[in-house]
């Protein structure tokens, strides 16, 4: 039996779980360690999806919490996350997870795994400096490459649906399709599909700039005649519903809480 432990973070997402598929194949289950640290804002499904993959695969998730959500950080920290600084991922998920890491494991113990994959060689860069002197490796970078089209097919074979968030056209299952990292179509679309889920977060934004009595911040930006301006989740939300032509639905951005 091998002594290294192979450390995944699962985050109950396609990439993730691929990851650990790939890992489990090479070194075996009683080798592999699937680490998932809860923001406790998380979709409903995802619990389902990570109960039926740690049943499929037989290996027991490691579930970690630091306790708080990503509002109460907010709080904390007094400061609004956005796409360039998000304090909810540094506390929820890699301070929490480094926490677990470093008391069970010394760096020449075990190597730690990512769902970054072949589209995204870019992003391998900042994780690997950030967990040193753990080794990091990325399996959904080698080749053969296999894209998401892959991933839901093995899934299917195994008879486990995806995450429902991947069909209400969000880009990751994470924070309950909530994230400050994305973008003006990000929230359109969070707004669409989950009505009353984005009016809590309207409310929260709303209820954080109160507490910290500004009204210069919010965590989407755009820009107008040269200057950066606060955008609101309740100024996005009115503008959509009145039909305006000024919001860039392209705008996606992108979760990447390990990676950051």
């Amino acid at each position: 039996m091998s002594k290294v432990k192979h450390i995944i973070f699962y985050s109950g997402g396609l990439g993730s779980w691929m990851t650990a598929n790939k890992v489990i194949q090479k070194y075996g289950k009683e080798n592999v360690v699937l680490l998932f640290t809860d923001t406790l804002m998380e979709d409903e499904d995802l619990y389902r999806f990570l109960d039926e993959t740690e049943k499929d695969f037989g290996v027991d998730i490691t579930r970690i919490a630091d306790g708080r959500d990503v509002w109460e950080v907010f709080r904390d920290v007094r400061f609004i996350g956005n796409s360039r600084v998000a304090q909810c991922s540094h506390k929820l998920k890699q301070d929490k997870a480094a926490e677990w890491l470093e008391g069970n494991y010394a760096s020449n113990e075990c190597v730690l795994y990512l769902g970054i994959d072949w589209t995204e060689q870019h992003r391998k860069k900042s994780p690997i400096e950030n967990w040193s002197p753990y080794q990091v490796e990325f399996p959904l970078c080698e080749k053969p490459y296999i894209n998401k089209i892959d991933i839901i097919k093995e899934l299917e074979g195994r008879g486990i649906n995806i995450p429902r968030l991947y069909n209400m056209n969000f880009s990751h299952n994470n924070c309950g399709g909530f994230c400050v990292r994305g973008g003006q179509g990000h929230f359109v679309n969070l707004l669409k599909q989950m009505p009353e889920r984005y009016k809590y977060h309207e409310k929260k934004e709303q209820e954080m700039r109160s507490y910290l009595n500004r009204d210069d911040i919010s965590i989407l930006t755009r820009q107008r005649n040269g200057k950066k301006e606060p955008l609101t989740l309740k100024q996005l939300r009115e503008e959509y519903e009145s039909g305006s032509q000024q919001i860039d639905l392209f705008d996606i951005g992108g979760c990447g809480c390990f990676v950051s």
